[in-house]
């Protein structure tokens, strides 16, 4: 089976932009593979919603998402990934930095327009499949 997928906030945003509907794009995805969130990707994406039915939609897609939890061990996780990152040179703010502990702790490649995410150790980064 193929590694699952975890579309991050800028994904989110920029499919929006883009006049296309990111719960579509997702949904032709979970046809194949497992589709996941974490917390910080449901806080950023959901701060944006102004309407409250659309918000709605997104919550009912998240609940059948895989979600992987932000407990201790991931957030030890994301101090490590910051660390790493600053060794390379490059910040990376908490909020990525714990999307992709969370990607990394289930193996799964983030979906993502932020180039600053494929410099990330051991993570597979990505702004579409094949």
């Amino acid at each position: 089976m193929s590694r699952p997928v975890m579309a991050d906030a800028a994904w989110y945003v920029a499919e929006a932009e883009a006049g296309r509907d990111p719960l579509y794009a997702l949904a032709q995805i979970a046809e194949t593979r497992d589709v996941a969130t974490c917390g910080p990707i449901r806080a950023v994406v959901g701060h944006r919603l102004r309407d409250g039915r659309v918000w709605e939609r997104f919550v009912r897609a998240w609940e059948v998402m895989v979600d992987v939890p932000s407990d201790r061990l991931r957030w030890d996780q994301t101090f490590v990934l910051t660390r790493q990152m600053a060794a390379l040179g490059s910040m990376i703010p908490l909020e990525k930095a714990h999307v992709a502990a969370c990607a990394l702790s289930i193996d799964a490649v983030v979906l993502t327009p932020d180039a600053q995410m494929a410099m990330i150790p051991g993570l597979v980064a990505t702004d579409r499949l094949y």
